[in-house]
């Protein structure tokens, strides 16, 4: 009888252990293409499953005969559509990334890209070019991103520049940035409708304080005007600011939530050995 206890237990387990191992693959895969538009697909295909569930239950024979058609050639046609995303998800899967991301990789990134983009801020400032920046975090930005042209290319400031520059095909709108690529540029952003914001702001500040409105989004403007840099959060903009300050909130807002973790744990330790040391 005890054995047959144990036999059920050891069961248990490891049918708890199955189920947190898929459930953790269908969370990655969900991060995978979350922002993309394989996320409306998905979504078409739902809709697709639940009409033949309802017609198998009201027994719909024309339906339901429609319905197993489509699902009998829809393995190769997911196979294609979503070909992107599986590449992207093997690319991954071969670097070690799908299940697990280095810190000291991201920062590296996170690094590099701010960098380059402070060297053109910089550059733009100084010559009145105007110009907007748009960095996605957790929300993804695919309807932006579709609204503009298609680049995903590696950022560089002499790229941002080249997009800025006055008279250019693509100075009009906003550049959208996705990790470590600029995904497209001359996007079209909502526009903010807050009474409240000042009257000496344009088109380009009232989209870079829109998208941080509807979105967790963080955004850069360079006014056209005056030179002046400013960075939109939460619907708030804080204009004119310093380069020292731009880096730093930038950093605190595109660090990853571990690496944000690990940074304010070293921070604690450092500032409670100095004190034992002061």
């Amino acid at each position: 009888m005890n054995y047959f206890n144990d036999l059920s237990w050891s069961n248990g387990i490891k049918d708890v252990i199955d189920i947190a191992i898929v459930s953790y693959i269908i969370y990655k895969l969900i991060l995978l293409v979350r922002g993309t538009r394989a996320v409306q697909l998905l979504k078409g295909i739902l809709v697709l499953v639940a009409t033949w569930a309802l017609s198998t239950w009201l027994n719909l024979g024309t339906l339901k005969w429609l319905m197993n058609q489509m699902f009998t050639f829809g393995v190769v046609s997911v196979l294609i559509i979503f070909q992107p995303e599986l590449r992207r998800a093997l690319e991954q899967l071969g670097r070690g990334k799908l299940f697990g991301r280095s810190n000291v990789l991201e920062r590296d990134q996170i690094n590099e890209r701010i960098s380059e983009i402070i060297k053109a801020v910089n550059f733009m400032a100084k010559r009145n070019i105007g110009a907007l920046i748009v960095f996605e975090r957790e929300s993804g930005l695919n309807e932006y991103i579709e609204s503009g042209i298609g680049m995903e290319s590696r950022i560089s400031s002499e790229l941002i520049v080249n997009i800025f520059t006055p008279n250019t095909p693509l100075h009009d709108g906003a550049v959208i940035v996705r990790g470590n690529q600029i995904m497209a540029a001359a996007c079209y952003l909502p526009l903010s409708e807050n009474p409240f914001i000042s009257k000496e702001l344009g088109t380009r500040h009232r989209a870079a304080i829109g998208i941080s409105e509807v979105c967790d989004a963080v955004s850069i403007v360079v006014s056209e005007e005056t030179g002046q840099v400013s960075l939109c959060l939460n619907g708030m903009i804080v204009r004119d600011i310093k380069e020292e300050s731009l880096i730093s909130k930038l950093f605190e807002e595109l660090m990853p939530s571990s690496a944000q973790a690990e940074k304010a744990k070293t921070s604690f330790w450092r500032r409670k050995g100095d004190k034992q040391n002061g």
